[in-house]
C-alpha cells in the first residue's frame, strides 16, 4: 500500500531501450525504499536526473530546541503563528525529536522546488487549496486531505487558496499500519478506508527549463542544486511508490457500546511516532457508558492533538478551540475537562476533527512554540 499504478508512456519490458522521438534514449530511474527490498517506482525521464551545475550548501541555524521542563501539558495556538510565504519556507517548527519534526505553515505564495531526503512527509491541510506537483505528476488538494510524500520526491506546491498546513517531518516512511493489510498488502475489510479512498497522482506533469534550482534537505542541512534541466521530465513511471492523499473525511471511525482506546483512530505509522484521525462518530452506546476518555498516563508516549473543528467535549473550559494544539507528555496524567464527564452523558455523537501524533521519544519545543502558548493550560484541571 499504496498498491500498483502506471502512468504516461512506459516500454514493454523493465530496463530495456526507451527511445524519445529524437531517438536518444529516455533516461531511467528506480526511486526505491529499504535499500532495493521494499516498495519503488521506476521513472523515465527525457534527460539524465543527475545532470547538474552547482551544488551550494545553504546556511541555516540549528534548530534551538528546549526541553519540556518542568514536564508540563502544553496549549500552543497555531492560528496565532505569523503568515506569508510559501509551503516549504514558511514552515515553522514547534516540536521536534529525534524521528520527528511537527511545523506549522500559513502560506499564500508557490514554493520552490523541494526534496526531503532524510523522511517521508505526511502533510495535513487544515484549510485552502493547492497543487501538489512532483516528477509523478500533479494531485489536486484541499481542506482536510492529508499528503503522504515519499523520501526522495521533487516536488512544490502551488498555492490556489491560502493554506494552513501541520507538517509532520519523518526520519522514517510513512506507511499504513500492518495490521489493516493483508500479507500480500490489500486493504482489510475491517481497515477504516480503503484503497478507493487513495487518490494518486496524474501525469505525466512536463516542464522544460534550464539551471533550475531546487532545494534538497539531508542530515547535513540544505543544498541548493542547479539541474541543468527541469526535474519535471518524467513521460511515464509505473510501481508502488508515489504521492498519495487520503482525506480524513473518508475515515470510518469504530465504535463500541463502551469506550474504544485510541489505537483505533490511527491512520498511519512511521518509525517511533503514530498518527490517528479523529473524526465525527457516535458515542459509545451501552448501559451506562461514559463517552469521554478515562484520566490516563501515556507511559511510553508524548500525545500531540491538532483540533481542527468541531465541539471538543472533553476539553471544554480549558480554552482548547480550532486552531489549538495540545501536548500531553509522558509522565503527566491527563484526562477529560472538570465537568466534562457529566456534560457528555446522553449526548449521542461527537462531531469533532482533530488529527493526533503520539511519539515515542520527549519531544522538546522551539522558541517559536513558547511564543504562542497558553501558558495557563496546565492548571485548568485544578480551576486555577
Amino acid at each position: 500500500m499504496p498498491y500498483y499504478r502506471s502512468v504516461g508512456s512506459l516500454p514493454r519490458k523493465r530496463h530495456v531501450q526507451f527511445r524519445q522521438d529524437s531517438g536518444e534514449l529516455h533516461v531511467e530511474e528506480l526511486m526505491s525504499s529499504e535499500g532495493f527490498s521494499e516498495e519503488s517506482a521506476l521513472l523515465y525521464h527525457r534527460h539524465s536526473p543527475m545532470a547538474i551545475t552547482s551544488a551550494e550548501l545553504l546556511a541555516t541555524a540549528p534548530d534551538a530546541l528546549r526541553d519540556n521542563a518542568p514536564v508540563l501539558p502544553r496549549h500552543l495556538r497555531l492560528h496565532e503563528c505569523p503568515e506569508g510565504g510559501d509551503a516549504i519556507s514558511g514552515r515553522r517548527l514547534l516540536l521536534a525529536n529525534e524521528d520527528v519534526r511537527i511545523s506549522y505553515a500559513v502560506a499564500g505564495e508557490t514554493s520552490p522546488l523541494y526534496r526531503d531526503a532524510v523522511g517521508d512527509e505526511l502533510v495535513y491541510l487544515e484549510s485552502g487549496r493547492a497543487t501538489f506537483e512532483s516528477v509523478f505528476g500533479r494531485l489536486e488538494v484541499g481542506e482536510g486531505d492529508y499528503v503522504v510524500v515519499p523520501t526522495h520526491t521533487t516536488h512544490r506546491w502551488v498555492v490556489h487558496e491560502p493554506v494552513r498546513m501541520l507538517c509532520i517531518d519523518s526520519r522514517s516512511h510513512v506507511r499504513v499500519p500492518a495490521r489493516y493489510l493483508s500479507t500480500r498488502g490489500q486493504l482489510l475489510e475491517g481497515a477504516p478506508y480503503s484503497e478507493r479512498d487513495v487518490r494518486g497522482p496524474d501525469g505525466p506533469l512536463l516542464a522544460d527549463g534550464a539551471d533550475v534550482p531546487v532545494l534538497v534537505r539531508t542530515g547535513a542541512g540544505l543544498t541548493r542544486y542547479t539541474y541543468a534541466h527541469h526535474p519535471f521530465d518524467v513521460v511515464g513511471w509505473d510501481g508502488c511508490l508515489y504521492p498519495w492523499v487520503f482525506s480524513i473525511h473518508d475515515f470510518e471511525p469504530i465504535v463500541g457500546s463502551v469506550h474504544q482506546p485510541p489505537p483505533v483512530h490511527q491512520t498511519f505509522a512511521g518509525s517511533g511516532f503514530v498518527v490517528c484521525s479523529f473524526v465525527p462518530r457516535l458515542f459509545d452506546f451501552g448501559p451506562g457508558a461514559v463517552p469521554v476518555p478515562y484520566a490516563h498516563a501515556n507511559v511510553d508516549s508524548d500525545e500531540v492533538l491538532f483540533y481542527v473543528g468541531g465541539d471538543f467535549m472533553s476539553r471544554a473550559g480549558s480554552g482548547i478551540g480550532p486552531g489549538s494544539m495540545s501536548l500531553h507528555p509522558a509522565g503527566f496524567v491527563h484526562g477529560p475537562q472538570p465537568g466534562s464527564v457529566e456534560r457528555a452523558l446522553g449526548r449521542p455523537a461527537t462531531d469533532e476533527l482533530a488529527v493526533m501524533i503520539d511519539t515515542f521519544r520527549p519531544l522538546r519545543l522551539t522558541d517559536a512554540a513558547l511564543e504562542i502558548e497558553d501558558t495557563t493550560y496546565a492548571w485548568t484541571w485544578s480551576g486555577s
